[in-house]
């Protein structure tokens, strides 16, 4: 069955004195009878191990073959070590090296297991190798004759694909402009930005950097180990295990890679590690477990009891985690810190929080939810970003000293990347130092919220009910999203980012406002006006009480798309990281 991947053997007129069992378990020919056979054999070098199951006996004693087989850089030494050389009796390794006989191997095992892939040669008891050669070349083309494969249309299939779906994320322009936050070089308004309390141009924060590109230069030079770290990384980590009440804290790129690298580390150095996730959590915190390759339990979404019972799964003795957030970006929802704590504490389990869209928000230095509720001492790893209410760029964990040097010491994530500029350090500095201090912008920001959730309310739009800052308004449909937010662009002067699946599930495509200290009570009430209109122009139902709202809170997100993979019913993982970009850790 070597017969359509051989160069040699294409080459030559098949004939039917070359016969093959019917149930294709045994070539029959004579080889130096057969005149196609003889002649294959005289010229191709990888015939004597083309098939295991061959009974005759490959005579290479003829030194013209002897010498034309040797030639092969695959079976040259295994000729030679054999003057005679069966098929049957081939072992060694390169055999399995020849790129026609492995092919021709497969086919053959494929043919023996199921005939019907040889449907033509069922009914007769002697085949010849000649017609079920020429059945497989029809089957599996030609080598030297194939098309040449179109990469680019793949990647064109998988983008128009979402954008039949109304999920193709279009990249506005939305340069903002330093001392007029939160509009844009155009005058747009932005109602979306993650620079929660716009720190991202709070003059501590600006001069910092200044002096630190005068006083440094632009780039940092290095990874963390190799003339990277500088005083301002240092501090930096300092203050930021002072903020969380931790011995240490270690800096990273960017959130997603900081809970990537650390659970992925953890995972690997704790033999046996099972890990519990909260079914709603972060395409970062999945991506870390993943790779992990960690047993793993989903549970639902801040469910106490559902964690309890799958933590009951397994005896004390043997290792865990609990993976979760503090705030879900989407939907405004905080986890229970205590009552997981307590689970902690009961089944011998670590903890791992992410507060990104707590910290810098909550507590009375703006430690995020942890701190406010009076825990943050009973969790084990807490990380964190610098972009989002810290204006700046990074992310960190923060935890022992153990934890953080282990992490530090193994993770690929951080031991290879070249470390923070010292500008971007220096910032966020900065703001850290600013906001422990300063509770002004933390209840401007939570005022705005309030007021703006009132006012739609007020003004029959369907806004989910929070308790957090997170303002999401809904939609319900991918395509009339984005419809949606390009009509508030283009009439309005209003950025609303579309937020479609995989960052919620189908169905529960919304808006999420993100209103600050930086939106006046004027901008707040020309929103809820568009937005009235809006709805009006494009015939939605203005009630408050949401037909998806049962689908939106028992949603289960990533977790859900993960499932999918396994059922083979798409390509989730691309999705997740094309897609999240409104909650991106960064």
């Amino acid at each position: 069955m070597f017969a359509p991947y051989c160069p040699y053997f294409k080459s030559m007129s098949i004939t039917n004195n070359d016969t093959y069992n019917a149930d294709h378990s045994m070539y029959t020919g004579n080889l130096t009878g057969s005149p196609m056979m003889t002649t294959l054999h005289n010229q191709c070098p990888f015939i004597a191990m083309a098939k295991r199951n061959y009974s005759t006996v490959i005579n290479t004693s003829n030194t013209g073959n002897q010498n034309q087989t040797t030639r092969c850089p695959v079976s040259g030494k295994n000729v030679q070590d054999q003057t005679n050389a069966t098929v049957n009796g081939r072992t060694d390794g390169n055999v399995s090296k020849c790129p026609f006989s492995s092919m021709a191997s497969s086919f053959q095992q494929k043919a023996t297991l199921d005939p019907s892939i040889l449907p033509s040669f069922t009914n007769s008891p002697l085949k010849s190798l000649g017609e079920i050669a020429q059945t497989a070349l029809n089957m599996s083309p030609s080598t030297d004759k194939e098309e040449k494969i179109d990469y680019t249309k793949q990647f064109t299939t998988a983008i128009d694909k979402v954008k039949s779906e109304g999920r193709y994320r279009v990249f506005r322009n939305m340069t903002r402009q330093c001392g007029n936050f939160p509009h844009s070089d155009d005058n747009t308004v932005v109602w979306c930005s993650n620079d929660y309390l716009g720190m991202g141009q709070n003059p501590k924060v600006i001069d910092a950097i200044q002096r630190a590109v005068q006083e440094s230069g632009a780039g940092s030079g290095g990874t963390r180990n190799i003339a990277g770290t500088n005083k301002y990384h240092l501090e930096l980590e300092q203050e930021l295990a002072d903020l969380h009440q931790k011995e240490a804290a270690l800096l990273f790129a960017n959130c997603y890679s900081a809970n990537q690298s650390a659970i992925s580390t953890i995972v690997k150095l704790i033999p046996g590690l099972v890990l519990f996730s909260d079914a709603k959590n972060h395409a970062s915190l999945i991506d870390g477990i993943k790779q992990s390759r960690a047993t793993k339990h989903v549970f639902k979404h801040n469910d106490v009891d559902d964690l309890r019972d799958n933590l009951s799964k397994y005896p004390k003795s043997t290792p865990k985690m609990i993976i979760f957030e503090s705030v879900y970006s989407m939907d405004g929802t905080v986890a229970p810190i205590e009552q997981f704590c307590d689970l902690a504490e009961e089944f011998n389990c670590l903890t791992f929080l992410d507060e990104v869209h707590a910290v810098g928000l909550y507590g009375d230095r703006g430690a995020g939810i942890a701190e406010r509720d009076g825990v943050m001492s009973r969790i084990d790893i807490i990380s964190g970003t610098l972009a989002k209410a810290f204006g700046v760029y990074g992310g960190y964990i923060a935890a022992n000293k153990q934890i953080v040097d282990a992490v530090r010491s193994f993770a690929p994530g951080f031991i290879f990347t070249s470390a923070l500029p010292p500008s971007v350090t220096a910032g966020a500095l900065a703001s850290v130092r600013h906001l422990k201090s300063s509770t002004v912008e933390r209840q401007q920001h939570q005022q705005r919220a309030s007021d703006l959730k009132r006012m739609l309310k007020s003004a029959g739009l369907p806004v989910m009910d929070t308790t957090t800052h997170i303002v999401p308004l809904m939609v319900g449909d991918a395509a009339l999203c984005k419809r949606m937010s390009d009509r508030l662009l283009e009439k309005y002067k209003i950025y609303v980012q579309p937020i479609n699946y995989p960052t919620v599930p189908v169905g529960t495509e919304r808006f999420r406002l993100t209103p600050g200290p930086v939106h006046t009570p004027q901008m707040m009430a020309y929103l809820v006006d568009s937005l009235k209109e809006l709805w009006e122009e494009f015939k939605l139902e203005s009630k408050v009480e949401l037909q998806q709202s049962q689908k939106v809170r028992e949603g289960v997100y990533q977790h859900e798309y993960e499932k999918e993979e396994r059922d083979g019913k798409g390509l989730p993982l691309l999705d997740i990281m094309v897609n999240v970009v409104s909650s991106s850790r960064t």
